[in-house]
């Protein structure tokens, strides 16, 4: 039996005020367990993105209690809030903001310098299979390696929670499969829990957990009996 790790608790979201005040996350409540692969998934506008800034750090709730492990991040003021985006927290992006003059090796080293624990930016890119692509720069990369390289960046510092916003979304459905992998295998292999953000429904077939959003609310929270390999899906 596995422990859950996060849990929002009546969680609200507002922009605005009064008649133009728009909700974007509406008294949401679930939990992930620790090690999950979990896809939250919706269409634009569902209320995703607000999720995983809040859930991120980047953002803080307007109402309710987020949770992980034993911190109450909802609580945390400005200086922790950043602590735990730095040291709690792995972020993959659709975009992959790679420093252009920087070396694949050298662009994973630097968010390595902000972990008091970090794995070493030669085993990162040996986990995305990126080894022999180490001197390269950005400009030398495919996006699927580009992708990649921003993987190992995230996942360099150790964090308890590794956080994708639409991953694939700039890659062709072959080298999306490709990053879907690696991202499934670093869970695994190294019981990181994973969430990614995304509007394809196709990729909660390769996820421990999958919650529904539509208008900010959870209308589903469903666990996959059988979790296909990212290689398998279809979409």
């Amino acid at each position: 039996m596995k422990d859950a790790l996060i849990a929002f608790e009546d969680v609200s979201k507002i922009y605005g005020s009064g008649p133009l005040a728009v909700h974007a996350l509406d008294h949401v409540s679930f939990t992930i367990d620790e090690g999950d692969f979990c896809v939250i998934v919706g269409a634009s506008g569902a209320g995703k993105t607000t999720l995983l800034n809040i859930l991120g750090g980047m953002e803080t709730a307007t109402g309710g209690t987020i949770r992980l492990g034993n911190d109450v991040v909802s609580s945390f003021d400005d200086a922790r809030r950043e602590d735990y985006r730095r040291f709690d927290v792995g972020f993959v992006f659709q975009f992959y903001n790679l420093i252009g003059n920087l070396t694949a090796l050298e662009n994973v080293e630097i968010a390595a310098h902000l972990s008091d624990d970090p794995m070493d930016a030669h085993e990162a890119l040996e986990l995305v299979g990126l080894t022999d692509k180490a001197d390269r720069f950005p400009a030398q990369l495919s996006g699927g390696q580009q992708q990649c390289v921003s993987i190992a960046r995230a996942i360099a510092k150790r964090p308890r929670l590794l956080l994708c916003d639409e991953p694939t979304g700039a890659l062709d459905d072959t080298t999306g499969k490709e990053i879907l992998k690696v991202l499934q295998d670093i869970c695994r292999l190294h019981h990181t829990t994973v969430v990614v953000i995304t509007h394809n429904a196709a990729l909660t077939q390769m996820a421990d957990c999958v919650i529904r959003l539509r208008s900010g609310q959870v209308v589903s929270l469903t666990r996959n009996t059988q979790v296909k390999p990212a290689e398998e899906i279809e979409w």
